[in-house]
């Protein structure tokens, strides 16, 4: 669905993208992750086609977003991280607009209504946008994006100002999108809520790709891989154990360890009942959900070194 190839792109005095390239494939949901100045923006707006690379393609959908930018931009929605409302016009013509300038067809009205539901503002169509806080800003702003239905959805820290409750919303609303086959692709910096819905990880350090693939079981159309966390009691050692399994990382603790189990959790409770049923000392077999910032922050030292 996304393809990008030996993507340059430069400042005065700075290169924020230098040769970048990867692919997304449809139907998966991107956690684009790094540090600050990492490039992580300029890459979200060379693949929206508001900035124009130095060098290299940017393909949505097959098409080339140089060569037909307007034909491309109407598989996007974008939501920046710096986005703007009309203060002036209601909610519900916030919404209208956009509908009209998506050219969404049928009932642009009831469009707006549905989207404005969908983010919870059903109840504040008759609000102007300028009275609002800044998290019903926030929300009202990833309606606009996504009114037109959207086959890909661009988003640059959709969680900024969205308290607990709106971020968990948040949350089910992007697996929501994936699930209607949408490809998302978010850039935050909160990890912990990244792992909650993202299928893929993008890492971006200094304008380049540190590491781009999937997150343990959340990929579709493939066999779950998940992170496992094994924890023996007694003097047992994990590693002979888990000779079998990729990246298998023992704690140092020496009766513990981490790696990566092929299947689904029937499969991971045939694990245990073997491990247990062969009489070894099991204390916790469980997804290690500290991997993904665990791996984000081996990546990118990796990098460095």
């Amino acid at each position: 669905m996304i393809e990008v190839e030996g993507l340059i792109f430069d400042y005065p005095a700075k290169r924020a993208l230098d040769g970048v390239s990867f692919s997304i494939a449809p139907g998966t949901v991107t956690a684009l992750v790094g540090p600050n100045g990492a490039g992580k923006t300029t890459l979200l707006r060379c693949l929206a086609s508001l900035e124009v690379p130095y060098a290299g393609t940017v393909r949505l959908g097959g098409i080339d977003t140089a060569e037909e930018p307007r034909r491309a931009r109407r598989l996007l929605g974008f939501l920046d991280e710096f986005f703007g409302l009309y203060d002036d016009l209601t909610v519900f013509r916030c919404l209208l607009y956009w509908a009209g300038a998506h050219g969404v067809p049928g009932d642009q009205a009831q469009a707006a209504r549905d989207a404005a539901t969908r983010l919870g503002l059903g109840d504040r169509l008759e609000e102007k946008a300028g009275g609002l806080s800044r998290g019903l800003r926030q929300r009202l702003a990833i309606a606009q994006a996504i009114i037109h239905r959207p086959r890909i959805l661009l988003m640059d820290e959709p969680a900024s100002g969205l308290d607990p409750e709106a971020r968990a919303g948040l949350a089910d609303l992007i697996r929501g999108l994936q699930s209607e086959g949408m490809t998302v692709v978010v850039s935050s910096h909160i990890l912990a809520e990244l792992e909650d819905y993202s299928s893929h990880m993008l890492i971006v350090d200094n304008g380049r790709i540190v590491d781009h693939a999937p997150i343990g079981g959340r990929e579709p159309g493939h066999v779950p891989t998940r992170r496992l966390r094994l924890v023996l009691a007694g003097a047992a050692d994990p590693s002979a154990l888990l000779a079998g399994y990729a990246d298998v990382v023992v704690g140092p603790d020496g009766h513990s360890a981490t790696f990566d189990f092929p299947g689904d959790l029937a499969a991971q409770a045939a694990l245990l009942r073997d491990l247990v049923g062969r009489g070894l000392p099991v204390a916790a077999l469980a997804e290690d959900h500290g991997s993904l910032q665990d791996r984000y922050l081996e990546k990118v030292r990796a990098a460095r070194t």
